[in-house]
């Protein structure tokens, strides 16, 4: 990726973390202030202040700070300073236990109402996808084993309905955790309807260091054939090098005859660095070119790329056909959002706990990097996309801090638990203890995190 991708995509992480945080911290901000609780300093990041400003009566000190990887809201407290006989009423830990779980609890739950929220804004302006109607078939695959046929539309995933790719991929997922097989409700081309059974026993979804269910199960997106002819090649790249022209028509790729622009760019993609052999139909002449694609890295994946746009010419019928779009009112968007998040909340609950238990790699664990790489993606592709991240993000970030993990929200919680049943605060030194198991819990989480990432950048 060139430099200018690589700012955009840092720039794309700063403002959605940025976003992200804001809204977790003011949620301790709001529900503290709401329980009387003096708050001292609104920080968004870490490390020496870009920016300060004091407002109100109580002069609260809001911040800009320099590592913008999280944040903090500090408030006032004995066990961290002196505190002036008239504001004692005021300190933290002055306060009751449910008023101090009250305060915790608001960070992530302020996290999940943004969830709900972005959602909702999807829902409401309307999901646009395209039918769910199956492509090649690999052989042999689960899906072949299955019966399952090119062309069948997927209706339902062990009863849950399914209108869009976009909601079968979530549903085979979401599914395929903790369970041995799928059931597929399925339409045929010749309309009748069935279901097939796809045993999934053998796969180890999640011990893979990529998650790719659609290919695991040798299912595909189905795709008009769409004839591989150039229609622009862009400069400076690897077609332009082996002398591509546009209006080229590609017939064979390693005398691999290409049989549609779909085909011809899954072989690009699959053979980053490798040298091929191609041959081209021009002004009605064969000519035979060498190519080599060039390796590019993007949203986590690594792949073959050449610089090239293909015409693409999908008649209406077609697309009138495959397009469906989903619409709610104001209260359907908010039920639908609602679910939506729920279901991307106890997905990540259940891929976490596999984690512990180790039934789940933590090669599927994302640093900052590739959490930049999609963040660039999706701001790229549009408001939709980016606003369908920041959800999944908040949903996560709400979901991590309520672990029982000391430093973060949960490992507070788990203290005012302790509170409930013993009758007083846990002491000072199980608390110390505590922030520094929790310290080496996350530097050890991060670090695995930003390997991962890393890895994947080196492909």
């Amino acid at each position: 990726m060139n430099l200018l991708g690589i700012a955009y995509n840092i720039a794309a992480f700063i403002v959605a973390i940025g976003i992200l945080v804001t809204i977790h911290e003011f949620g301790h901000f709001w529900v503290a202030r709401r329980m009387g609780v003096k708050v001292l300093r609104f920080s968004v990041g870490f490390g020496k202040p870009l920016w300060l400003k004091k407002f109100g009566a109580d002069q609260t000190e809001f911040v800009l700070a320099a590592i913008p990887l999280g944040g903090y809201v500090k408030m006032l407290d004995e066990r961290e300073g002196e505190v002036d006989a008239d504001d004692l009423d005021r300190a933290f830990n002055r306060k009751s236990v449910w008023r101090r779980i009250a305060i915790v609890v608001a960070g992530p739950a302020f996290n999940f109402l943004f969830a709900i929220f972005a959602y909702y804004l999807i829902f409401l302006a309307g999901v646009s996808g395209v039918k769910p109607v199956v492509g090649e078939i690999d052989i042999p695959s689960p899906a072949y084993t299955a019966g399952i046929q090119q062309g069948d539309q997927i209706l339902a995933v062990n009863g849950i309905e399914t209108s869009s790719w976009e909601k079968t991929r979530f549903a085979l997922l979401d599914e395929a955790i903790g369970s041995d097989q799928l059931v597929l409700k399925v339409q045929g081309r010749d309309h009748q309807i069935s279901e097939k059974t796809i045993d999934i026993r053998n796969l180890a979804i999640l011990q893979k260091e990529e998650i790719n269910l659609m290919r695991d199960l040798g299912l595909s997106v189905w795709r008009p054939d769409i004839p591989p002819i150039i229609d622009e090649v862009l400069a400076d790249g690897a077609a332009q090098q082996a002398g591509l022209l546009a209006n080229d028509e590609v017939v064979a790729l390693d005398n691999v005859t290409i049989k549609s622009a779909y085909h011809w760019v899954q072989l690009i993609r699959d053979n980053p660095g490798n040298g091929l052999k191609l041959r081209v139909r021009r002004n009605g002449e064969l000519v035979e070119l060498n190519l080599t694609p060039r390796l590019r890295s993007e949203g986590g994946e690594t792949y073959g790329y050449i610089g090239v746009r293909n015409r693409v010419d999908i008649p209406d019928s077609i697309r009138r056909e495959m397009l469906v779009t989903d619409r709610y009112g104001p209260v359907g968007a908010l039920i639908e959002a609602s679910d939506k998040t729920w279901q991307m909340t106890w997905l990540t609950l259940r891929v976490l706990g596999k984690l512990v238990t180790g039934e789940a790699s933590v090669r599927n664990l994302s640093g900052p990097i590739t959490i930049a790489q999609y963040a660039g993606l999706s701001a790229r592709i549009g408001i939709e996309p980016f606003l369908g991240f920041l959800a999944i993000i908040s949903i996560s970030l709400g979901v991590l801090n309520l672990l029982p993990i000391p430093m973060l929200d949960g490992g507070h919680l788990f203290y005012y638990l302790i509170e409930i049943f013993k009758g007083s605060p846990v002491s000072e030194a199980i608390e110390i203890a505590g922030q520094k198991l929790g310290i080496a819990l996350l530097f050890g989480l991060m670090s695995i995190a930003i390997y991962n990432d890393l890895l994947r950048l080196v492909g």
